[in-house]
């Protein structure tokens, strides 16, 4: 693909010298750009670009192309966790355990032929001399603006690559080069940059790929020409749905212009079409709504925060501030914020007010329990790993048995200390819970009754009087057997496993099944927190509450995630947001 330079009309202002921008410390889209443009090098792309004549000027079409234990077993694991311990969904709890048995890092090869990117601009010798030093490089040009789109280079710089590319090519500049260059115009926000790359896009391409469209739109949006970003977007839409990020450019974008209404028509649009908002997008809104007296405005943004509850998303500590400050700013509310935690009995430290409990109700637990046999048990891939005729062998050994208080995932329970004998640990698990007088199930495979170094006879022997075994075969997997038995035995039921069930949930069919899941695994999974083998039996201290966005009216309780904190995608936040009206 190629571009000729001769006869456009804007060619001396596009190279026009400008004096050494330097680094730009706003955010970079470099990963996205790479994704966009250059990720795969053999995939066909979207659009494609077609070199026209000189004389033919007018604008062409831009777009053709293809386009988620009972009572006494909590009261019992609580008492006997200190009140600092976190449950094993909180945030960060997933980091610590991987550094309990941190990976050796890998060894990285040695780089070579690092290069030192020119600070100033270069004339065609000196470009000349340093690709003669780099001559093993089969695309020098392409490779050498990579580099500086990689380290954001002076737009001045990368100028001189394409003038030194033009003269020695009569003219001629490849169109890769050119969204490059564009990609650093963009980052360094050179408005009259991005508006001479855009004219000669649209006057020279008849199609051009997503990549440089994203670009386009990003470069035009904050410019006083941001409306034409918007009709890049709508020929956008003719071949493809644009992504959340070219929503979120034009979203800002409009909202930077004061045109409220076409932000929040963008908006309902992204949303109709199941895409989820990026949270900058949603902060916007509430950035925008600030000291507004609008009850309309206020009604949307309320919205907003039900979708986050309703799609379990949490915004971060930027975002949650400016949740706060808008919900102060509204005149006459008398709305004041905190930042706080939340105890294990589910109290606001802040306001001291209860928030929502972890348990499902009735019509929940009966509802998912119903999802899970059909789309789980009944309709997902377990055949795969076991068959049709152990599995109703497990239904019948169930059903002809009273409800179990708990479920164990006997091989994950056995492997918690991989130097220890599989056999003891589980005998010390079944003994501590035994103790208590709960009905208790192992879930087993029947090499665990072969006598070997690994699990004792005696040992095995002794369990079976404290508890309820069902062994499958050594192929088949456990998890199917352990959500069946738990949710088979009633609301009251806990299961004990590292596993955190993550394919069995994306299994379910909607957003809203799959919500109501994670509540359930969060306030019914048990975790072992023993340090040593023969240690005294501890359990991690389930949730009482529910970490959702939660409002009472006069109130709003909003988990958001720490910045000092990552938090896995099946983890929740342990930070909150305390909203209540002053009365």
């Amino acid at each position: 693909m190629t571009f000729y330079f001769t006869g456009i009309r804007s060619f001396p202002k596009l190279w026009k010298s400008n004096s050494y921008l330097g680094l730009s410390s706003s955010h970079s889209y470099l990963s996205l750009f790479l994704k966009d443009c250059y990720g795969i090098r053999n995939q066909e792309k979207w659009f494609s670009v077609k070199t026209m004549s000189a004389q033919n000027t007018n604008a062409m079409n831009l777009l053709i192309a293809k386009a988620r234990c009972v009572r006494k077993l909590d009261e019992g694991s609580n008492k006997e966790v200190s009140a600092n311990s976190s449950h094993m969904f909180a945030a960060g709890a997933a980091k610590k355990r991987s550094q309990v048995n941190p990976s050796k890092a890998p060894v990285l090869p040695p780089v070579k032929n690092v290069i030192q990117l020119p600070t100033r601009p270069l004339n065609s010798e000196e470009w000349d001399k340093l690709k003669e030093e780099f001559k093993e490089k089969a695309n020098f040009e392409n490779w050498i603006i990579l580099q500086m789109v990689k380290c954001h280079s002076s737009v001045d710089v990368a100028k001189s690559v394409l003038a030194w590319v033009a003269a020695k090519n009569n003219g001629i500049v490849g169109y890769d080069l050119l969204v490059k260059y564009l990609y650093l115009c963009v980052f360094h926000k050179q408005t009259s940059e991005i508006i001479d790359v855009y004219e000669i896009m649209k006057a020279r391409y008849k199609r051009l790929e997503s990549g440089a469209y994203t670009l386009l739109m990003r470069g035009l949006i904050y410019t006083d020409r941001w409306k034409e970003a918007l009709l890049l977007l709508e020929d956008f839409k003719k071949v493809m749905i644009p992504s959340k990020k070219n929503y979120d450019d034009c979203i800002q974008g409009a909202l930077f212009h004061q045109d409220v209404n076409v932000a929040w028509n963008l908006y309902q649009e992204l949303l109709s079409h199941d895409i989820v908002p990026m949270l900058e997008t949603l902060k916007a809104f509430f950035d925008f709504g600030k000291d507004m007296k609008d009850d309309q405005y206020s009604n949307k943004l309320h919205n907003i925060l039900l979708y986050l509850r309703n799609n379990q998303l949490y915004p971060g500590e930027s975002f949650a501030h400016s949740i706060k400050t808008w919900f102060e700013s509204i005149p006459g509310e008398q709305w004041k914020g905190q930042f706080t935690t939340i105890q294990q009995s589910g109290q606001c430290l802040g306001c001291g007010k209860t928030v929502e409990s972890i348990h499902l109700s009735s019509e929940e637990y009966e509802f998912l329990k119903e999802k899970v046999m059909r789309d789980v048990i009944d309709g997902g891939d377990q055949y795969k790993k076991t068959t049709p005729q152990e599995l109703k062998r497990f239904q019948n050994f169930v059903k002809y048995r009273p409800p179990f208080d708990v479920v164990i995932d006997g091989l994950n329970v056995a492997k918690m200390f991989p130097k220890a004998r599989e056999s003891q640990v589980l005998l010390n698990v079944v003994s501590h819970l035994a103790k208590q007088n709960l009905q208790v199930l192992v879930l087993g495979r029947k090499h665990m009754l072969t006598q070997n170094s690994r699990w004792r006879r005696v040992e095995m022997e002794k369990m079976q009087k404290h508890a309820s075994f069902f062994f499958a075969d050594n192929i088949s997997e456990d998890d199917p057997f352990l959500l069946y038995a738990t949710l088979h035995s009633g609301n009251h039921c806990k299961f004990i496993t590292k596993d955190l069930m993550r394919d069995h949930k994306a299994c379910l069919p909607d957003a809203k099944t799959q919500r109501l899941f994670f509540k359930w695994q969060q306030g019914h999974q048990l975790a072992i927190v023993s340090k040593h083998p023969g240690a005294k039996i501890t359990f991690q201290h389930i949730l009482s509450y529910d970490t959702v966005v939660q409002t009472t009216g006069d109130s709003w309780h909003i988990p958001y995630d720490d910045d000092q904190v990552e938090r896995y995608s099946y983890e929740v936040p342990t930070k909150w947001l305390c909203l209540h009206r002053k009365t």
